[in-house]
């Protein structure tokens, strides 16, 4: 599904040359449920987000379901993104002027897909979520484990073949990570690729692999 090719990502500061990351070959199979681990400042984060197209700025290959990502215009690469990928963030980005519904609804706003359909979508996500009691309630209403909830629910409901979750349980108490985790777990067990950055060797236990960064080199879990 995902094979990545020597990537590497660098700022230039005047003569100096700074990596974040080096020579960075991975690969990830449909299915399978990845942690991204190691020391802050290890690169973890910048990889994700290379892997959820919203950094253009590296260099090598990455494949996503046979299609030459960086080969792509940015064009062709949102459209991939849309397709296939939801991202969960650690600080949740939910927009603090839509409801829940609406926020959910978002990814599905931008796609071709008919109004009846999305309300459809959305409410069958709400149920599945156990969050119809908040449909009608703004991001400030919710509890931080609440807020994340509806941010997974929105990353699932255009139904991705990949979540991208950066420290999903970062800013939850355990109880709250715990249940976010779960759901992964049954997200991944139901067909959905994960690939979580996570500092929590008790999250990366709900995975089936790690992948270790130190000063963006891959060291282990290739």
């Amino acid at each position: 599904m995902i094979r990545l090719t020597n990537i590497e990502k660098s700022y230039r500061h005047g003569p100096t040359q700074t990596f974040v990351l080096r020579r960075v070959s991975v690969d990830i199979a449909s299915g399978d449920f990845v942690s991204i681990m190691g020391p802050s400042g290890a690169g973890k984060s910048t990889l994700l987000h290379i892997l959820g197209m919203h950094d253009s700025a590296w260099t090598g290959e990455y494949w996503l379901h046979e299609q030459p990502i960086h080969a792509l215009s940015q064009k062709d690469r949102l459209k991939l993104q849309k397709q296939h990928i939801g991202f969960v963030f650690q600080s949740y980005h939910l927009l603090d002027n839509l409801t829940v519904a609406e926020n959910i609804d978002l990814p599905l706003s931008y796609r071709d897909v008919k109004r009846s359909e999305r309300q459809a979508l959305v409410a069958d996500i709400l149920d599945r979520f156990n969050i119809v009691g908040k449909k009608d309630l703004y991001p400030n209403q919710l509890s931080g484990g609440q807020q994340q909830l509806v941010a997974i629910a929105r990353a699932v409901v255009a139904s991705p073949s990949i979540i991208l979750a950066d420290e999903p349980t970062g800013n939850l108490h355990s109880d709250q990570g715990r249940e976010i985790m779960e759901l992964f777990a049954r997200l991944n067990a139901g067909g959905t690729t994960i690939v979580q950055v996570t500092h929590s060797e008790v999250n990366a236990g709900y995975g089936r692999r790690v992948i270790q960064l130190k000063d963006g080199w891959v060291v282990d879990g290739v």
